[in-house]
């Protein structure tokens, strides 16, 4: 039995959602005998940093949490895939040069916003509602459109809000700050995500990474 530490490194402190997407994606190309220690860290909160930019969010992210496999999470949102792929190399190359003997590391890019990658599990949406058993119906944008969506954060926040079937003082007060956790939470295959082109090229990483990880062993 081996245990792989792994990092995820967030744009923000909601990123954390992705902890679930990271997980079952890493279990899908590691044996069973690996055990997997998954620890969420950015740059927000009471620690220095020590440079600017992303190179200071890995930098802290690293010395929070050292770990085998680094996941560097960026949204593109209104930047392209290819823009956020060269911020990335940049900053591992600046890191490298300063004497940092770095971890594998794993990019997750979505098109534009992580939440988009939520928008396909019904019960989870309807669970994060906190009226798993609600009847209206949802119109789930269909999975090749995701990518798409201007604003997917908005569009699950209002998924939410119409699946509590609350209305009036009850649905004003409905809080969907959090639901993006919890709908990761309740979701145990993310499968369907292999229809998105940022996701496939994410497991793509994942599976190579897999394949060193193992092969070392």
């Amino acid at each position: 039995m081996s245990t792989l530490r792994v990092t995820v490194r967030g744009d923000g402190p909601s990123d954390d959602m992705l902890m679930p997407v990271v997980g079952w994606t890493l279990r899908q190309h590691l044996s069973d005998a690996t055990t997997i220690d998954a620890q969420f860290a950015n740059r927000f909160g009471p620690h220095a940093v020590r440079r600017k930019g992303l190179a200071g969010s890995i930098d802290v992210s690293l010395r929070l949490a050292p770990c085998d496999v680094l996941v560097i999470h960026r949204d593109a949102e209104n930047e392209t895939p290819g823009k956020r792929q060269t911020e990335i190399a940049e900053a591992i190359a600046e890191l490298t040069a300063d004497g940092w003997a770095l971890p594998f590391h794993v990019r997750v890019i979505p098109v534009r916003m992580s939440e988009a990658w939520l928008l396909f599990d019904e019960a989870a949406i309807r669970a994060a509602s906190g009226n798993p058993n609600g009847k209206v119906k949802l119109k789930l944008p269909q999975p090749k459109a995701v990518e798409g969506l201007p604003d997917p954060k908005a569009v699950l926040r209002e998924l939410v809000r119409t699946a509590s079937e609350a209305t009036g003082r009850r649905l004003q007060k409905l809080d969907t700050s959090n639901v993006p956790r919890t709908i990761a939470a309740n979701i145990d295959d993310f499968s369907p995500l292999r229809k998105l082109s940022a996701f496939r090229a994410f497991e793509d990483e994942v599976k190579a990474f897999a394949e060193s990880w193992q092969a070392e062993e």
